[in-house]
C-alpha cells in the first residue's frame, strides 16, 4: 500500500520562524517593569506574546463600560519592540460584577450546588447572559485590534472544561436529546431504560446525571450522552466569540488552548471548530518521555496531521503539583524540541514574568521576580531563542509521514471508564500509552487518529481497548485487513455500541471474523495478582519465552486463528492468550490480556520488520528520533531523553546539524538531554 500524502494546514499567517514566547500579564506591572521586560524579551529572542488572558475585570469594570486605553499602549509598545501578539479574549475569568449581578452565569456542580465567584473557568457555557457578555467583549477586541499589524493569532478564552448541571443545562440537554434521537421511543431504546424500570414518558422527565439521582454512576449511557452534550455546548460557546472575531478579519486564525488534562471534552469535536490545535503541555515530573510524546502525537492527529501549537508549558517548576520539582539543566530545552519534533510550530510558555501573589506565584517563569537576565532558566531560554532564529521556517507546517497508526477515541475513553466493570482500574490513556511505548522505544513514527480516519495508507493499525464500536468503524477495520493491512486488537475490544449497549453475540463482535477468535469471558485480576504468557515453541515472537501479564485476561477460543502465546497460570492455564489470523490479504493479531512492556517491545519489533517499518537511525535506548517532511525537505530530530550520554548511528550519509552547521556522519555520542536537528548535508571539503 502507498501511504497517502496528507495536506498540511497553514494555521499561522506569515510565520517565518518558530513562534517563541508566551503568556504575558502586563496589567500586573508598572511602566518601568514593562520596559525592562521588553529589553529582556529582545535579548531572549521572544517574538510572540499572548495577552490579556485574565483581564476582563480591568477591560470592562462595569457592564458595557470599557477601558482599553491601557491595553492599547502596551500592545503598541510590544509592536515597537518587534514582537507579535496573540490576542486572547479574557472570557475565562468573568468579572465579579457579572457573577454577582447575574448568578445564573455560575455553574452548578455535580452535587447540585451553585458555585460562587472566584475561580477561573468557573462559568456555565450554556448561560445566555455569559454568552451575551462574552460576545460583547469579543466584539470590542475585534473592532479595536482586528487589523493591528502586530496581530497574528486570536485566542478565545482559556482551557475550556467546566461541566455544569444547572437548570439551563438541563433544559438544553433535553432539547439536544430530542434533536439527536428524534423521538422518546428511540431515546428509551438507546438508553435501554427498561433496565431497572427507568422508562421515560416525556423529555421533561430527563434530568442531568448528577449526585442527586445517582445516574452519574448507575446509568452510564446517560452520563455518556451528557459528556457529548457538554462538548457540543462548549464548542458553541467557543463559536459564540470566534464568529465575531472572524467577521472583522477572516485572515487571522482563531484557536483556543486545550488543558493538558485532555479527557473532559472530546477534542476531536472541539478542534474541528478551530483553525489550529492549541495544547498546554504540562507533564508531571514523573511522566516518562514516551507518555509526553504520546500526547504530542494525539495533538498532531486531531486535524489530520496538521502542525499544531504548544500554547503553554512551564519554563521551570509547576506550582500546582504536589511536589514542585525544578526543571533540571537542559530539561526546558529538551521538552521544547520534543514538541517541535512531534509537529508543533511553536514554543510558548506560561508565564513570561513571575507573579508576586496569587495561586501561581510559585509557578516558573521566563523572567523571575528578580527581573534579571542572569538566571539559569533565562539563559536557557535565550539559547533557544538564538537557535530558533537560526532554524527559521525550516520545518514549519512540515508533516510526519507515519505508516503506522493507533486509533484513539474520546467516546470510547468515556464509555470504557464509565462501564461498571470488569475492573475499577480501567485507564484508557494508560493502556494506549503502553502500546505507544513500543513505537517510541523503537523510534517508529506513528499517527494517533480518530476511528473515522482513512486507514488505507497505513501498513499497521493498533486499536487498544476499542470497547465501543460506533457505526462504520468495524467495516473500515475489516476492509483495512482484507486489503493487506496488519491489525492489532486487545482485550476489551468490540463489546458495546455508541450508547454503551453490549453487542449481541460473542466478542469481539463484528471483528471476530478478522481476528479468528471468540471471547467466552474475561477475568479481572486484583492489582497484586498476575499471570504469565508463554510463547509457543518456534513462534516468530519470543519462541518459548515467558513474559508477565495481568489486569484483564480473556478466555479465548480459536476460530481459525493460530495461537502465539498461552496463559501459564490459573484455571485457564494453557488457553491461548495471543493469536494471529490471516484475513483476506492481511493479518490480525489479538492480545487478550495486558502484557508487560518487554513482551510488547518484542512483539512489535517483529511486526515492524514484517511491515517494512524501520527507524531513520539505529540508536541506544533513551534516544528519541522523529522526522518531519515539508517544503524545505527532511528534518530529523534526535533527542537524548536521559541524563546520561547515549549513542546514535547516523549511517554513511552526511547530515548537517541545523543548530550549528556542523556536518555529521556515522556513530555519534549525544550528551544527556542534548538534541540534534538534522537535514541532509553535503560532505565538508
Amino acid at each position: 500500500m502507498e501511504k497517502k500524502k496528507k495536506t498540511a494546514g497553514r494555521p499561522l499567517k506569515a510565520a517565518d520562524r518558530i513562534w517563541f514566547g508566551g503568556d504575558y500579564n502586563p496589567d500586573q506591572w508598572d511602566d518601568a517593569t514593562i520596559d525592562q521586560d521588553m529589553k529582556l524579551f529582545r535579548e531572549a529572542g521572544i517574538n510572540l506574546l499572548t495577552l490579556p488572558v485574565f483581564s476582563w475585570a480591568k477591560l470592562e469594570p462595569d457592564e458595557g463600560v470599557y477601558t482599553f486605553e491601557w491595553l492599547d499602549r502596551i500592545i503598541d509598545k510590544i509592536w515597537q519592540n518587534g514582537i507579535h501578539i496573540c490576542l486572547a479574549t479574557p472570557t475565562s475569568a468573568q468579572p465579579a460584577w457579572l457573577s454577582a449581578r447575574y448568578p445564573e452565569v455560575l455553574p452548578v456542580d455535580i452535587a447540585g450546588r451553585r458555585r460562587t465567584h472566584g475561580m477561573r473557568v468557573m462559568y456555565c457555557v450554556n448561560s445566555a447572559k455569559y454568552r451575551e457578555r462574552a460576545r460583547a467583549i469579543a466584539e470590542q477586541f475585534a473592532m479595536r485590534y482586528a487589523h493591528h499589524p502586530a496581530l497574528v493569532l486570536w485566542h478565545v478564552s482559556n482551557e475550556y472544561g467546566t461541566t455544569c448541571y444547572c437548570p439551563a443545562c438541563q433544559a438544553k440537554f433535553r432539547v439536544w436529546l430530542r434533536e439527536r434521537y428524534g423521538s422518546l421511543e428511540e431515546l428509551n431504546r438507546r438508553w435501554f431504560t427498561s433496565f431497572w424500570g427507568r422508562t421515560l414518558t416525556s423529555f421533561d422527565e430527563v434530568f442531568v446525571p448528577n449526585e442527586l439521582n445517582d445516574d452519574y454512576r448507575f446509568n452510564p449511557a446517560v452520563q455518556l450522552d451528557y459528556m457529548r452534550f457538554v462538548t457540543d455546548s462548549t464548542a458553541e460557546c467557543f463559536e459564540n466569540e470566534a464568529q465575531v472575531l472572524k467577521r472583522y478579519n477572516p485572515e487571522i486564525p482563531v484557536i483556543t488552548n486545550m488543558s493538558g488534562y485532555i479527557k473532559k471534552l472530546d477534542q476531536q469535536v472541539m478542534t474541528a471548530h478551530q483553525d489550529a490545535v492549541g495544547f498546554d503541555n504540562y507533564p508531571s515530573p514523573w511522566d516518562p518521555p514516551y507518555f509526553v510524546a504520546m500526547k504530542h502525537d494525539i495533538m498532531r492527529g486531531l486535524k489530520n496531521g496538521q502542525s499544531y501549537l504548544v500554547t503553554e508549558q512551564s519554563p521551570n517548576q509547576q506550582n500546582w503539583q504536589p511536589y514542585n520539582r525544578l526543571k533540571r539543566p537542559g530539561e526546558v530545552r529538551l521538552l521544547a524540541y520534543q514538541g517541535l519534533a512531534h509537529g508543533s510550530d511553536s514554543c510558548l510558555y506560561f508565564q513570561m514574568r513571575q507573579s508576586v501573589a496569587g495561586q501561581e506565584k510559585f509557578h516558573g517563569a521566563v523572567i523571575g521576580r528578580s527581573g534579571k537576565g542572569d538566571t539559569r532558566i533565562f539563559r536557557e531560554i535565550a539559547q533557544m531563542g538564538k537557535e530558533f532564529n537560526r532554524l527559521g521556517d525550516q520545518f514549519l507546517r512540515a508533516e510526519t509521514h507515519a505508516k503506522a497508526a493507533i486509533l484513539f477515541d474520546w467516546n470510547n475513553w468515556w464509555a470504557l471508564e464509565l462501564a461498571s466493570g470488569p475492573s475499577r482500574d480501567m485507564d484508557y490513556l494508560k493502556t494506549v500509552s503502553l502500546y505507544y511505548h513500543a513505537f517510541h522505544r523503537h523510534n517508529i513514527d506513528v499517527d494517533i487518529v480518530s476511528p473515522s480516519a482513512d486507514l488505507s495508507g497505513y501498513f499497521l493499525v493498533t486499536i487498544p481497548e476499542l470497547y465501543m464500536l460506533r457505526p462504520g468503524i468495524a467495516d473500515r477495520l475489516l476492509q483495512f485487513v482484507r486489503e493487506g493491512g496488519t491489525l492489532v486488537g486487545t482485550v476489551m475490544t468490540g463489546i458495546a455500541d455508541e450508547n454503551d449497549r453490549c453487542l449481541f453475540g460473542e466478542y469481539p463482535g463484528p471483528l471476530r471474523e478478522a481476528f479468528g477468535i471468540r471471547v467466552e469471558e474475561t477475568d479481572a485480576l486484583r492489582p497484586e495478582e498476575n499471570n504469565v504468557l508463554t510463547c509457543a515453541e518456534g513462534a516468530e515472537i519470543g519462541s518459548g519465552k515467558t513474559y508477565r501479564c495481568g489486569f484483564l485476561c480473556d478466555l479465548l477460543h480459536l476460530e481459525g486463528a493460530k495461537p502465539l502465546a498461552f496463559y501459564g497460570k490459573d484455571f485457564y492455564a494453557g488457553m491461548p492468550a495471543v493469536t494471529e489470523h490471516y484475513y483476506g490479504k492481511g493479518k490480525a493479531y489479538y492480545i487478550g490480556t495486558q502484557p508487560d512492556e518487554e513482551f510488547l517491545s518484542d512483539f512489535y519489533e517483529n511486526l515492524f520488520a514484517d511491515c517494512g517499518l524501520s527507524p531513520v537511525f539505529s540508536a541506544e535506548e533513551g534516544i528519541e528520533i522523529r522526522e518531519r517532511d515539508g517544503e524545505k525537505g527532511r528534518t530529523v530530530f534526535v533527542l537524548n531523553d536521559t541524563e546520561e550520554p547515549r549513542r546514535v548511528d547516523l549511517g554513511s550519509c552526511h547530515w548537517r546539524n541545523l543548530l550549528n552547521d556542523e556536518i555529521l556522519t556515522g556513530a555519534q555520542e549525544l550528551p544527556g538531554r542534548e538534541v540534534l536537528v538534522l537535514a541532509p548535508g553535503e560532505k565538508a571539503e
